[in-house]
């Protein structure tokens, strides 16, 4: 079954490329202009979007430098210790929403410092792995299109994320 699966995940990226081309040939289309359009219309929206990175990115580099996660780790160790959750994760649950590659610098952090086979390795692996970078989708994807007012997507998103996050622990204490 491996040896199948092995085979496969080699050849799909072709098979998908070849999957594209037949079907351009077959609707009669100029597959590298309508490509060539695609890139153009994907780099505009880039340049749209860069401010928003740039300050997701701000922020969660403020944050950190700033030493507040520091002090709220202090701040919610007896809790956190009391629900069995290693200290180190409370960085990986708080930047998680925020920025994607914030979270895994942190999640490199935690396996530096507890080793890969540590339960805080394993908790803040499965957490980066169940929940997503709400905000940074919000004011990415929203910002991109002009959308100001998120009304419920922003909450809902924040529900998803805290759900992800007590399944996580949840699962990982099942399994680890």
């Amino acid at each position: 079954m491996i040896k199948y699966l092995n085979m496969l995940s080699t050849l799909i990226l072709p098979l998908i490329i070849l999957t594209i081309l037949l079907h351009s040939l077959y609707k009669k289309s100029c597959a590298y202009e309508d490509f060539v359009e695609g890139a153009k219309d994907g780099f505009n929206i880039a340049v749209k979007i860069i401010p928003y990175l740039v300050a997701i990115m701000v922020a969660v580099a403020m944050f950190r430098a700033s030493g507040a996660i520091d002090i709220l780790q202090n701040i919610l160790s007896p809790v956190l210790n009391y629900l069995k959750i290693p200290t180190e994760t409370l960085v990986i649950c708080l930047t998680r929403s925020l920025s994607g590659s914030a979270t895994l610098g942190v999640l490199s952090d935690i396996i530096n410092q507890t080793g890969a086979d540590s339960y805080a390795t394993k908790l803040a692996a499965v957490i980066t792995g169940s929940s997503e970078t709400t905000f940074y989708v919000a004011s990415v994807y929203f910002g991109s299109v002009g959308i100001k007012k998120f009304r419920h997507a922003l909450p809902a998103g924040i529900l998803a994320d805290i759900t992800g996050l007590i399944a996580a622990i949840f699962i990982c204490r099942l399994f680890f």
